[in-house]
């Protein structure tokens, strides 16, 4: 499989979203909270608690919605600087209950309208990799789809970043990439390439520390033992003193 073979699958129409994610692993127990506290409710990031092995979670992700309605209304998975800030505070939220917090990143990017820049769309970015460096409670991220750019790495400052199969993380899409380059769109594919933008080619480069097998709607065994993983991580991350597990984030960063 190509890297730009990655990337068609990574944006499929059909891929599970978040919001599937979330009600296969926490079922009836997820409560969504909303908004920045600030400006407004940003759809595109859902975020609330759930119950995983009678333990509380905060759970955020980047949603892109699952229709045409659906993504219209969720901006098609690319955050304001509102959603970031919903983000962060939920965070903060959870540091201050102890919970583990697990991130699903699905998103072409942060949004660049006029609007996203003129309320801060750089600095709520900012703030979140900032505050996430020195979060006091274990943080997974799982890339599920597309991961672009800051957009993405806004919810990836974490103890450790999973990804799925044919999910993608990269700095910029290959699009954008072959434009700079090459200045020619159509070198797409040569560009997915050089980004090294795949979970495997990610996984080489020590970026990642697991690679999760695509769990098809109806897969109940594969999003069994993915929750079965989370639980099993959250127990690990949580066993460490504060400072142990502040230091082991900072150097996993410190390597790239």
């Amino acid at each position: 499989m190509s890297a730009y073979d990655s990337v068609t699958a990574a944006r499929a129409n059909d891929r599970p979203t978040t919001v599937d994610y979330i009600t296969r692993i926490f079922g009836d127990s997820f409560i969504e909270l909303h908004g920045d506290r600030r400006f407004a409710d940003d759809k595109a990031v859902i975020g609330g608690i759930a119950e995983i092995d009678g333990k509380t979670v905060t759970v955020i992700g980047l949603e892109k919605g699952r229709n045409l309605n659906e993504r219209m209304d969720r901006n098609f998975g690319s955050a304001h600087p509102e959603g970031y800030r919903k983000a962060l505070r939920l965070m903060k939220q959870a540091e201050k209950f102890h919970r583990p917090v697990l991130c699903f990143v699905d998103t072409s990017g942060a949004y660049c309208g006029i609007g996203a820049e003129e309320r801060g769309q750089g600095q709520a970015i900012a703030e979140n990799l900032m505050e996430m460096m020195t979060l006091k409670t274990p943080i997974l991220s799982v890339f599920i789809g597309e991961g672009g750019s800051g957009g993405a790495l806004a919810l990836a400052v974490a103890d450790e970043v999973w990804m799925l199969e044919n999910a993608i993380y990269s700095v910029i899409s290959p699009e954008g990439c072959a434009s700079i380059l090459w200045k020619d769109p159509s070198k797409t594919a040569e560009a997915s390439e050089c980004l090294k933008l795949t979970s495997q080619d990610l996984f080489k480069l020590g970026v990642i520390e697991r690679i999760i097998r695509e769990p098809k709607n109806v897969d109940s065994v594969v999003f069994d033992s993915f929750k079965s993983l989370i639980a099993q991580t959250f127990d690990k991350l949580g066993a460490f003193d504060t400072e142990t597990l502040l230091s082991k984030r900072y150097n996993r960063f410190r390597k790239f």
